[in-house]
């Protein structure tokens, strides 16, 4: 082994700009996966890490998405049964279900060999070394990437970009990816682009800008969208979480809990899921605390 080669073999031993041109070394392989994981990078070292410790959510805890849930579902049960099936792009405003929903596949499809993967954007440049990682099981992988948010010129999107469709490189059959974003197209639109576009022989011709960003969302298969949630639905959605609560919330009068959550939403100025679980959470708190104390 050449003195080259042992010096790569320990990090940290070398100068961040010498470092940056040799290969990064690689962490010890899972002998079997667990069933939640995430894509690690400690220095110039990457690897697969069990994520031991995660809240579990169910689908039926799932309120008011019950559309993005059958397609969703769907997709999944056709992957598990080595049916064709799509990687997919959840998108809409924060809090309404997006990220859940995909967690909640594990509690539902964990025991038929399902195991998700969650990538953050910063390590999608890795995607490919992860899907090196992941082909050598047997099992089902979905990989997780959550908030993707992109500039064009960002080497994430453009590593996601050629591996979803492109590449020589094709994603191995036993792994689908779900990503969510706030953004239909991952990427920032601005005015100016609809300059851009060009009206021939009677049809709109979107600009090269818009092209490029359309590019990499239409690369999923299945697009779900998501939207706010009414009043109704919030209040729908805090109830329900309320009654996972150890309060027997019969006991009060349903219209001040209603009057609660609602001022709630509008202190925090979302009637998202995410803040009608907050709220059962807090209320629920200040009842179990009262009736102790």
């Amino acid at each position: 082994m050449s003195t080259m080669d042992k010096l790569a073999k320990r990090p940290g031993s070398l100068p961040g700009w010498l470092e940056s041109f040799l290969p990064a070394p690689r962490g010890v392989k899972m002998k079997r996966p667990a069933p939640l994981m995430r894509w690690r990078q400690k220095g110039a070292v990457s690897y697969l890490e069990e994520i031991k410790f995660s809240r579990e959510i169910k689908l039926d805890d799932l309120q008011c998405i019950e559309r993005q849930k059958t397609v969703i579902k769907s997709n999944t049960e056709q992957f598990i049964n080595n049916y064709p099936a799509n990687n997919v792009l959840l998108w809409g405003p924060r809090g309404t279900g997006k990220s859940s929903l995909i967690r909640s596949l594990l509690s539902e499809y964990q025991d038929q060999g399902l195991h998700l993967v969650e990538v953050a954007r910063d390590n999608l440049t890795d995607l490919l070394d992860i899907c090196d990682e992941l082909n050598h099981f047997s099992s089902k992988f979905i990989i997780y990437c959550d908030d993707l948010s992109f500039d064009v010129n960002d080497p994430s999107y453009k590593t996601l970009k050629v591996l979803l469709d492109g590449s020589v490189s094709d994603i191995p059959e036993n792994i689908l990816i779900y990503a969510t974003s706030n953004r239909r197209h991952l990427i920032p639109e601005f005015m100016s682009e609809n300059l851009e576009a060009k009206m021939i022989d009677g049809e709109i011709h979107q600009g090269e800008s818009t092209e490029e960003k359309l590019s990499l969302s239409e690369r999923f298969g299945i697009w779900l969208s998501f939207h706010p949630f009414n009043q109704e639905q919030y209040l729908q959605i805090a109830f329900h979480w309320l009654s996972k609560t150890d309060v027997e919330i019969s006991n009060y009068d349903p219209v001040e809990i209603k009057q609660a959550a609602l001022q709630w939403a509008l202190e925090k100025g979302t009637r998202s899921g995410r803040s009608a679980a907050q709220f059962a959470r807090n209320w629920a708190g200040n009842v179990l605390l009262t009736e102790n104390s």
